[in-house]
């Protein structure tokens, strides 16, 4: 296996995106890439309510947002997530001057994007956290 794949095994990582098959292109990337994905959501309340029940199994090591889910601004997530002290990155149609909610500091991968750049991504924000193990 390559050695990148070794720095998301065993992560948990939720996803958050209302198309179906990015969702699912999500998911065998992160999952070929050794991570568990815990969840996925198409809406701010399904992601809040994935984020209360893994919180309380095991917390989340990262997450993919979607900035905008079928209207609806993926903020809350964002504001949860980062209250938890979960690190998570954006994935947007939009562009490089799309609104991210107050949280300008979370990386942004712009679709279409290659899925060596999402793992490659999703590694950088999970090895950042400050003891290298996921939040809950």
């Amino acid at each position: 296996m390559p050695q990148r794949h070794s720095t998301l095994r065993d992560r948990r990582i939720l996803i958050v995106e209302d198309e179906a098959l990015v969702t699912m292109l999500l998911e065998d990337e992160l999952s070929d890439a050794g991570a568990e994905v815990v969840g996925s959501a198409r809406t701010v309340s399904e992601a809040l309510q994935i984020i209360e029940r893994v919180a309380q199994d095991g917390g989340l090591d990262a997450a993919v947002l979607d900035i905008n889910l079928a209207g609806e601004a993926v903020t809350p997530v964002a504001n949860q997530l980062a209250a938890l002290g979960v690190p998570f990155l954006f994935a947007t149609g939009y562009g490089t001057d799309c609104d991210t909610g107050g949280h300008a500091a979370a990386p942004v991968l712009h679709k279409p994007f290659a899925t060596e750049r999402l793992v490659a991504a999703v590694e950088a924000i999970v090895s950042f956290t400050p003891d290298g193990a996921g939040a809950s």
